[in-house]
């Protein structure tokens, strides 16, 4: 069978890792099948072939009108029997046959002005193209895949699709960040502290500061938690882009530290000196971050929504993450507890196993097969 896949978003975030991961794993768990993996022209060269699997420069934009019509012409030229597109903007024109990993809706329930940098009337009109590409990729596709329960049952609770149609698929850590976080030395974790100015105790978050991410209720949080511990400081890593700007602009205390970027080596030696991790989001359709912790073993503090409990498991402290005094209170008693913290790691470290991304693909492929 000739598998096609849509890896223009190729890379280290997200969708992007996603992406990486499944056909790394597929990689080495198949060698009968054919794959064709469309890349931009920026992913081009970072992508190895191998026997069966062989890229295509796809340099067109995602979410354009280019995607519409060039798309489904370039697929067409290659004898596809099935397409995996991983994300929602299936070309609304494509005729073959397909699979869609849905990751969240979370578009859906926090599509309000501040979510975007455009303009109200061209954020309307691309609210509609979204929904209209959810419902098509929705309907036509033969499987849709999903990266948790959670995000199953949202679809079939917004959606006519049936259940038999949809395909829970888990995701994990990669193995090469778990030999990192066992490899990272006292001294490189004290020159990532050096290079970014951070004394301990601290409370970690990493990620984008969408608004569903709840970075702000998170600020607040904090701002209570220095009533009790002076020496406290909030450390914030994310990739610098309008949403990070705007929040920065209004904050202005000595003890919330923005680091931009870290790469997974400064991250794991931030996690490994964090007093926990804080995950605050209202909605998260999966939750890498959480194994992440696990895998370093540091604790972590995360919302009672969503996907969040179905993969921390008994490995975390959960908090109402619209009320800045349960998440307040839920970090002041792990801070006050070293047993407390220390049963959570364990419990993590056993949540963690249930998770892999070569279970991921071997779920996937046997998706591709039923087909």
């Amino acid at each position: 069978m000739n598998i096609g896949i849509d890896a223009r978003l190729f890379g280290e975030s997200g969708i992007g890792r996603y992406i990486r991961n499944l056909i790394n794993e597929l990689k080495k768990i198949d060698k009968q099948n054919s794959y064709f993996v469309f890349l931009l022209a920026r992913d081009f060269e970072k992508f190895d072939q191998s026997e069966n699997f062989k890229k295509i420069k796809a340099d067109i934009p995602w979410y354009g009108f280019a995607e519409q019509i060039k798309l489904p012409y370039l697929i067409g030229k290659y004898k596809i029997d099935l397409m995996h597109f991983p994300h929602f903007n299936v070309p609304i024109l494509y005729k073959g046959k397909f699979v869609v990993t849905i990751h969240d809706l979370i578009h859906q329930r926090f599509s309000m002005q501040r979510s975007t940098t455009h303009g109200r009337i061209f954020y309307n009109l691309k609210k509609v193209g979204f929904n209209i590409a959810l419902s098509s990729a929705l309907l036509k596709s033969e499987k849709i895949i999903v990266p948790s329960e959670f995000v199953k049952h949202d679809i079939l609770n917004n959606s006519s699709v049936s259940a038999d149609k949809i395909v829970v698929t888990l995701e994990g850590v990669e193995e090469t960040f778990s030999k990192l976080a066992s490899s990272v030395t006292e001294e490189e974790v004290r020159k990532v502290l050096e290079k970014f100015d951070i004394k301990p105790p601290f409370i970690f978050y990493l990620g984008n500061a969408h608004p569903h991410k709840n970075v702000e209720g998170l600020i607040e949080c904090f701002l209570e938690l220095r009533k009790k511990y002076q020496y406290l400081k909030l450390v914030l890593s994310g990739h610098d882009h309008y949403f990070w700007e705007r929040l920065k602009s209004g904050v202005h205390h000595p003890d919330i530290i923005f680091t931009s970027f870290v790469s997974d080596k400064e991250m794991i030696s931030l996690l490994k000196k964090a007093s926990l991790r804080v995950i605050p989001s209202f909605e998260e359709g999966f939750g890498i971050p959480v194994l992440e912790a696990f895998a370093v073993c540091c604790p972590v503090a995360c919302s009672d929504t969503s996907s969040l409990p179905e993969v921390a498991g008994e490995g975390a402290m959960y908090f109402n993450p619209y009320s800045t005094k349960d998440m307040s209170e839920k970090i002041i008693k792990m801070l006050g507890s070293d047993t407390l913290r220390s049963d959570l790691v364990k419990k993590g470290k056993k949540q963690l196993t249930k998770f892999s991304w070569k279970k991921m693909a071997e779920q996937t492929l046997a998706v591709y097969r039923s087909i």
